[in-house]
């Protein structure tokens, strides 16, 4: 039978150097956009897709990562002395039940492949998700969802694809396209940051993905791939003829919040999808547009 996915895997060991000195103390995954930092809505965006286990893979000085889902008591009690029962409910629906995060340490920048490998006692024999919380996802539907979904349909790895100019392949992981049914395109194979004349085609894997157990097998090898790294990507792709493999046309809009031009265009996207924020951010835009 397939395994329910309850476990995910989030990456944060990373540095934000392109964010200094905003990141010389703060982790990047705490970087806000409008009131929520970036860390959280990754989280939320699992839970929606009925996720209940977390692996945060950390670096030091990134406990405050695990902090903001854990009970505030000397912040509970001031606001329940003042009265502010909004914020308090907030706070209390966003804390994780007991048990539900752990994290494991990343103690050398060897690759996203070699973070993954990090986890291989939380993951054990599991099917897991993998969310990169820079990739910040606006969907109507949670795209770890969509993921999840098209896991039940097919078994399986899912990964999301989008497609890119071709100009910018050489910045991704790139999958050669088998056959498509609706928004599931069959994955025949992968390869990792490719010139742009041995790109197999413009679809690129993004910051989701749902991955079997056995990719920690691989992993394990320590193969390093592009840039020295040891790649996620070249483990998934030995994957490929033993497991079913497919990518996800998912439905919504990504914002690269690694990227500070992206992470600017994040802020306004999401205030303009709140209807508490919407009209104070239209008025912004108008003063500069």
């Amino acid at each position: 039978m397939r395994k329910p996915l309850r476990k995910a895997v989030l990456p944060v060991a990373g540095l934000g150097t392109r964010f200094l000195p905003a990141t010389k103390q703060m982790a990047k995954e705490m970087l806000p956009v409008v009131d929520k930092p970036l860390i959280q809505y990754a989280v939320e965006e699992a839970r929606a897709a009925g996720i209940e286990q977390f692996c945060f893979v950390t670096g030091r000085g990134k406990t405050m990562l695990v902090d903001q889902f854990d009970v505030a008591y000397e912040l509970e009690r001031t606001l329940t002395e003042r009265n502010k029962t909004k914020e308090l409910d907030m706070l209390r629906a966003q804390a994780l039940p007991p048990g539900s995060i752990v994290s494991t340490r990343q103690q050398s920048a060897l690759g996203l492949g070699h973070a993954i490998w990090c986890a291989r006692s939380f993951i054990a024999d599991e099917p897991f998700a993998i969310l990169l919380p820079d990739d910040l996802m606006l969907c109507d539907v949670s795209c770890t969802k969509q993921l999840a979904d098209a896991y039940n349909e097919t078994g399986g790895n899912v990964v999301a694809i989008e497609e890119v100019p071709m100009a910018r392949v050489s910045s991704y992981g790139v999958i050669a396209p088998g056959a498509t049914t609706g928004n599931l395109v069959e994955v025949k194979g992968l390869v990792e940051k490719p010139k742009q004349e041995d790109a197999p085609s413009n679809l690129t894997v993004i910051g989701r993905y749902v991955l079997m157990p056995e990719v920690i097998a691989h992993l394990s090898k320590m193969e390093k791939g592009a840039g020295g790294e040891i790649q996620l990507t070249d483990s998934m792709a030995k994957l490929i003829g033993t497991q079913p493999f497919h990518g996800v046309r998912y439905e919504g809009r990504r914002f690269d919040c690694g990227d500070k031009a992206g992470y600017l265009e994040a802020q306004i996207a999401f205030a303009l999808s709140r209807p508490d924020m919407a009209p104070a951010m239209q008025s912004i835009i108008k003063k500069y547009s």
